[in-house]
């Protein structure tokens, strides 16, 4: 199954869910809406550790350990194992397509990436890097209705995947290509046709109109924001960040500060300097030329992650989690056998 996954590793709101679908409109390319099926077999405790779990998950991962110490070839044993129930998921679900390809694209992977790669060390890897203010600026504006500050507190996109990926720049898998964004949109057949060749696949320029196989890749519920507004790549995304920036001190502060603790030689890796990040935004001031604002998105998924997450700020201190505390003892209560 190794050599028929492709995995897309990006930041949230990279532009991922765009590459997906161009890619996922070739006749030999099969995806799927954000599986996850990776992320939780890393953390059983052999290679990383949940925070919590309902179990004793400490015991269990010093059990595991020294269970796998026990196999005729240790962790070799562990991972077939673990790739013997990911094949079968993967293949199951590609079986049906007839198509060569399943493509992953599920963004928490970029953080798991040392054991993606133990995992899958033949399978094909995309890397999508964009312009991390960008990032930044897309999450807060799709999650977070443009507060940046709210967006970093609750998951720092910019800092952790930058440095994530950039490890794995670094030591690059067998198989592997780096795509950047911005050169995506901008010449996007061109880009297309690297990666098709990358993959092995004749190029099909139909793929670049995605709109037309809106049926065939669907949004998930990871990515619930999805790039329906477009049917084809466009470019009038790349430097909306540049006017929020502009116009709001406090969120120019705050992408200062971020990328004053991003590595130098992680963002060279990425395709920037870091003596440049804000170069966008010094020639537009200059030429009084800034670009269109972003507009918060909305939606009725946002609308009730805005709820959910004012409901559960400081939930322990107020009425409401007071009130929840009881009904879950009640409800424990009334379930358990």
């Amino acid at each position: 199954m190794q050599n028929r996954l492709v995995f897309v590793i990006s930041p949230p709101r990279a532009g991922s869910t765009l590459l997906q679908r161009m890619l996922g409109s070739h006749t030999q390319i099969f995806t799927y809406p954000e599986p996850h099926l990776i992320t939780p077999l890393a953390y059983l405790g052999l290679h990383d550790l949940v925070d919590r779990a309902p179990y004793d998950h400490i015991n269990a991962a010093e059990a595991l350990k020294l269970f796998v110490d026990g196999l005729p070839n240790k962790e070799a044993d562990y991972l077939e194992a673990l790739r013997a129930y990911s094949d079968t998921m993967y293949g199951r679900m590609l079986a049906p397509s007839g198509k060569r390809y399943f493509l992953d694209k599920t963004p928490g992977y970029a953080l798991v990436l040392p054991f993606l790669t133990k995992l899958y060390p033949q399978a094909h890897y995309i890397v999508l890097t964009r312009h991390p203010l960008a990032v930044m600026s897309s999450y807060a504006n799709s999650f977070f209705h443009g507060d940046w500050h709210e967006a970093n507190a609750f998951n720092p996109v910019a800092n952790r995947y930058v440095a994530s990926i950039a490890r794995m720049l670094r030591n690059p898998p067998q198989r592997m290509l780096q795509v950047g964004y911005e050169e995506l949109v901008r010449n996007p057949a061109l880009q297309l046709e690297r990666i098709f060749a990358f993959l092995g696949l004749a190029n099909e320029p139909g793929a670049l109109e995605y709109g037309e196989h809106f049926e065939e890749v669907v949004a998930g519920s990871g990515d619930p924001i999805g790039v329906g507004e477009q049917t084809r790549p466009v470019d009038s995304s790349i430097d909306k960040w540049v006017s929020e920036l502009a116009d709001d001190e406090n969120k120019l502060a705050l992408a200062t500060e971020i990328a004053d603790k991003l590595d130098t030689e992680d963002l060279r890796l990425w395709g920037f300097e870091k003596s440049e990040l804000f170069a966008p935004l010094d020639r537009a001031g200059a030429a009084n030329d800034l670009p269109k604002r972003p507009e918060p998105k909305s939606n009725n998924y946002l609308l009730q992650r805005r709820i959910l997450l004012a409901l559960k700020k400081n939930i322990h201190q107020r009425p409401h989690g007071k009130l929840l505390e009881k009904v879950r003892y009640y409800c424990n209560v009334l379930l358990r056998e």
